[in-house]
């Protein structure tokens, strides 16, 4: 009896410490839209901190409304949303709290953070995913925006709906700028030419409109679409992790490689880990991880080597005007839902 009553001593003893060190496991919870080579990045900075990372995926617009949902709660459900545009932080700033992190100072001077509720981590591009094989058979060739209008691309386009997707508004502000007239970028964002593109592309060559950002790249691949409006980085790593028969196109007009946010919630539960996390993302070390191996590009300089990414020198680039489009974001959503919905 006396080992039996030991034995159930220790046990308890030994289910007591299991708690403790359960209770104090440093989490952190993230909302992200980004795709899987940018979320392998969460083991290295477990390992580095410590910190266990919970992780749901949610597009853009479903990642801000969760937040803005539960901002009256005492806590949020997630502690940080990794990813999406700025022009979607900017309109959501009400749910963030400032945060400038000591390694901010390290990074190129054009995306250290000047807002403080959101901070640059990385840059993409939008891009055109094409399918080879549909191209071939249609007997056409895609270089830029200009050659989507091509009647035999008809049905066969595919983009996510720019009111409510990151990766699709930035879509439609680089067409609009590249594709527009003017002197000035203002000027071409709202010139008739820019706006007469655009009801020639969304409507007259009907493109499909998806649910969210992923659906665009993975139907190009999967052969239901000839072209999808997409960004770079998951389209690179699916090209990398081998999927045939189709390749990125960069505009001929110019292509805008745009920063990507990451936020803090206002009521952030596990304050420490998300400021920890925005850190450990601007450091060297992450930033070397990013250049080399995944499929995005650093903005704190660091020496690297990855043959899998195009040199920006071998790309015609164009450059948004973000005050313009901060300032405009409603409108030009407003603007391009009632093509939409015509």
């Amino acid at each position: 009896m006396k080992k039996i009553t030991a034995l159930l001593l220790a046990l308890i003893m030994l289910m007591s410490v299991s708690t403790v060190l359960a209770e104090g496991e440093r989490v952190l919870n993230i909302c992200t839209p980004n795709s899987d080579g940018l979320r392998s990045i969460y083991p290295l900075f477990e390992q580095e901190t410590g910190i266990k990372i919970n992780s749901e995926s949610l597009g853009t617009g479903d990642c801000m409304a969760r937040i803005k949902a539960e901002k009256e709660q005492e806590y949020c459900s997630f502690d940080l949303m990794y990813g999406g545009s700025l022009a979607n932080y900017v309109a959501n700033a009400d749910l963030f709290q400032d945060y400038y992190s000591t390694e901010d100072e390290f990074l190129m001077e054009a995306y250290q953070n000047q807002l403080g509720f959101c901070t640059n981590y990385t840059v993409d591009g939008s891009v055109l995913l094409v399918n080879d094989d549909l191209l071939k058979e249609l007997g056409i060739e895609v270089h830029g925006y200009a050659d989507l209008l091509q009647p035999e691309l008809k049905g066969k386009i595919v983009s996510a709906d720019p009111s409510a997707s990151s990766s699709a508004f930035c879509q439609l502000t680089n067409w609009l700028l590249v594709m527009g007239e003017g002197e000035t970028a203002a000027e071409r964002y709202e010139s008739d030419a820019a706006w007469k593109y655009t009801e020639d592309l969304l409507k007259g060559q009907d493109v499909k409109i998806t649910s969210g950002s992923s659906a665009v790249y993975k139907g190009v691949i999967n052969g239901e679409y000839a072209v999808g409006l997409t960004y770079e980085d998951p389209c690179v790593t699916m090209i990398k992790d081998g999927a045939k028969n189709v390749h990125i196109v960069y505009p001929v007009e110019g292509t805008v490689f745009l920063p990507a946010q990451i936020g803090i919630p206002k009521n952030c539960k596990n304050l420490e880990e998300a400021q920890a996390f925005v850190d450990f993302m601007l450091s060297e070390t992450a930033q070397k991880f990013l250049a080399e191996q995944t499929t995005s590009r650093n903005i704190r300089p660091v020496e690297y080597t990855n043959d899998d990414m195009t040199p920006l020198a071998d790309i015609v680039l164009a450059y948004e005007d973000s005050n313009y489009v901060i300032a405009h974001t409603a409108e030009l959503k407003t603007r391009v839902g009632d093509i939409l919905n015509k």
